[in-house]
């Protein structure tokens, strides 16, 4: 056994996550500590050889309440807490007969994991709240200055390897170890009152603390000058881009992600075969039909120029014949639900694609599940609001303000103009036909220049195509330019003061227009 004077006696080890424990455990007491631990993992650690005092047999108290109390004790958390630069501590932890706890290991019960189990119970989920868990790795963060805290088990080897070299855990590294756990503490909490939110009844709750995990330090942010990291929610219901896998392909960038996540919103509205294109965090083609394959192709052919280096989200898992016609030209980004063996050894030849597989982000969203709200910073502060779920209404429940009425086909094409336009920076115009968008004008300051963008962007004639706009036409000029391009009818929310005339300048041309009631802008 090792003499090492490396400060550390006595250690505290009780965890669910086993990852390397018993190696920790093994090496800990081979340097001479004594290691206390509870329940399932003494048991481990006894099997594995490992000299272990249970935390009852050091408080003289048993585990009491199924295990719901075990380590909420004087003599623990004295031991954890005592300073021991202080006389006074020193005094009444002798006089108390409390032993110092120098090191202390600890992960919580799998709250998160148990709760993103279908079907699981709010009974099962309390259960796995942990108390005395977080009580011991707050007091001992509290007190890193004298007691080392092990949260993740990444880290076991960087404490051991100090401490069979004879040297004591630097201050610098027991305060880095302190803030990680209190992130844990603080993400673990924010779960729990995630999980526990529909029961208070309101929205928006006073305190606001959204939990997140680091996952990628990216290369820059949006530009070379700036730097940028990539958080995955800790909230188990909040799948998308954050779920999705890397099957191939070089680490995302910050851009990446954001068209990546523009697309996957997009191509989640559709039932029917669909494929959307992002460029810029805008969408630049969209498709749906029958065929996987044909909706790419008209994506693509929507706007070729600006689908070169696109993001590409399909709703089905890409088959060959897709994958092969993808290949043909560079793609920054393809995510799907899955992919075809076939596809993956045509697109893995493609060295700078990356390939997003995301299954969880297309489940069938559980009628009745909480909103995932929208997150914005602003200096000072945080936007927060539930996301635009709100989908189109039927044919019975809008009104036509002009005397021709669309027909069949040319409602489905409103319908999905519709759907495209909550999803296109405003002011946004949509030019659609036969379910393919033609022209899509996005981010201009005056919706009359939506309109001539839309234009300006069409790869195929606009003759006969469904306009959508994202807001009302304050003025005329929007409908004489819509004209221009051969639009049969237009879909918007109505609203304006100058509606009448708006209305009046569609019968002239023979245009229908929709009106929804409901605007989309997105800024």
């Amino acid at each position: 056994m090792s003499q090492a004077n490396h400060g550390i006696k006595r250690a505290l080890i009780s965890v669910s996550d086993k990852t390397d424990i018993e190696s920790l455990a093994r090496r800990l007491s081979r340097l001479g500590v004594e290691i206390l631990s509870t329940g399932g993992t003494a048991k481990a650690l006894r099997a594995a050889g490992v000299p272990v005092k249970d935390v009852s047999a050091e408080t003289g108290f048993p585990e009491i309440l199924g295990g719901r109390v075990k380590t909420l004790h004087p003599k623990i958390h004295g031991g954890i807490l005592g300073k021991r630069d202080e006389a006074d501590h020193r005094r009444e932890m002798e006089t108390h007969g409390i032993t110092p706890i120098d090191l202390v290991c600890i992960n919580l019960y799998p709250f998160v994991q148990t709760v993103s189990k279908p079907g699981t119970t709010l009974d099962e989920a309390c259960e796995q709240i942990d108390i005395g868990g977080p009580a011991m790795v707050r007091a001992s963060s509290k007190n890193f200055r004298d007691v080392v805290i092990l949260t993740d088990p990444s880290d076991y080897e960087r404490v051991l390897a100090l401490l069979e070299s004879g040297s004591d855990v630097p201050q610098e590294l027991r305060r880095e170890l302190a803030a990680k756990a209190y992130r844990m503490t603080s993400a673990y909490d924010a779960a729990i009152s995630s999980y526990l939110a529909p029961a208070e009844g309101g929205l928006f709750p006073a305190v606001f603390s959204p939990s997140y995990t680091l996952t990628q330090t990216l290369r820059y942010g949006e530009n070379p000058h700036q730097k940028g990291a990539f958080y995955r929610s800790s909230d188990p219901e909040d799948v998308g881009i954050g779920s999705a896998v890397k099957r191939h392909g070089k680490e995302l960038s910050y851009n990446n992600v954001l068209d990546a996540h523009s697309a996957l919103a997009l191509v989640r509205e559709f039932s029917r075969a669909a494929t959307v294109i992002v460029k810029h965090n805008n969408p630049c083609g969209v498709s749906t039909g029958d065929s996987l394959l044909e909706t790419y192709r008209q994506a693509r052919d929507t706007d070729p120029v600006s689908s070169f280096g696109g993001v590409v989200a399909l709703n089905r898992p890409v088959d060959s014949e897709t994958a092969q016609e993808m290949a043909k030209i560079f793609l920054e980004v393809v995510i799907a639900p899955g992919f075809s063996p076939e596809a993956l050894a045509v697109l893995t030849k493609k060295k700078d694609i990356r390939l997003l597989e995301a299954p969880e982000a297309f489940r069938e969203r559980p009628e009745g599940a909480r909103d995932i709200l929208e997150l914005r910073s602003v200096s000072g502060g945080l936007l927060v609001q539930t996301p635009d779920r709100i989908v189109m209404p039927g044919r019975d429940q809008v009104t036509f303000a002009t005397k021709r009425v669309p027909t069949e086909a040319e409602w489905e094409d409103a319908v999905f103009a519709f759907t495209v336009g909550k999803h296109v920076r405003s002011n946004a115009i949509i030019l659609v036909k036969d379910r393919v968008t033609v022209g899509i004008g996005a981010g201009q300051m005056s919706r009359v220049d939506s309109v001539r963008l839309s234009g300006m962007k069409a790869n195929r004639t606009t003759q006969g195509t469904v306009l959508a706009s994202d807001a009302f036409f304050p003025f005329r000029d929007g409908i004489d330019e819509a004209a221009k391009l051969g639009v049969s009818g237009i879909i918007q929310p109505g609203g304006s003061i100058r509606d009448k005339e708006v209305f009046e300048a569609a019968d002239e041309y023979g245009m229908f227009m929709i009106l929804t009631g409901i605007r989309h802008f997105k800024h």
